[in-house]
């Protein structure tokens, strides 16, 4: 059951990742209130559909976050908002443990010095150019880490053929 989850927690990750190096919404804020979804534009309720089922169980600073991407989304190229409403579906399919664990690791990657960040961002960018099939392998290890290449045996040169052999 968990490894069917381990896709959902990619996507979490990478929009957590992605919204590390995002621009800055402060400057776009919305008053912090907490409407339901009724209360919502039909232009906010189009953007944020994906999160309908669960808007009126976020915290007024969680929907207030949404707002303020639906308030910027016209202003995003199309592939930016394709990204957007890719990573709303699966991060609206978390259980809340999930989401409170992709926060976690977001504050951890956004707290991160500026070269490891960039180490992280550099890694993610990798991930990215990967075929889906490797994705796919990828989420089903219980580390997410490709296996690393045999160890060389003590004593002998890295490189050289076993036994000495060439």
């Amino acid at each position: 059951m968990a490894q069917d989850r381990r896709p959902a927690l990619i996507a979490a990750l990478a929009a957590a990742i992605l919204l590390a190096f995002a621009p800055a919404a402060a400057d776009a804020q919305i008053a912090m209130k907490s409407p339901k979804w009724s209360e919502l534009s039909p232009h906010e309720q189009q953007v944020l559909s994906p999160l309908a089922q669960d808007w009126d169980q976020l915290d007024a600073q969680r929907k207030t976050k949404w707002r303020g991407i639906a308030q910027r989304y016209p202003t995003m190229k199309s592939d930016e908002q394709q990204r957007i409403q890719e990573q709303m579906r699966p991060w609206s399919q978390l259980t809340p443990d999930q989401r409170r664990v992709a926060r976690e690791q977001y504050k951890s990657i956004n707290n991160l010095p500026p070269d490891q960040k960039n180490d992280v961002k550099q890694k993610w960018q990798e991930y990215q150019s990967l075929p889906p099939e490797q994705k796919r392998e990828l989420a089903s290890r219980p580390n997410g880490k490709i296996a690393a290449p045999a160890a060389t045996p003590p004593g002998a040169k890295p490189g050289a053929s076993p036994a000495g052999q060439r």
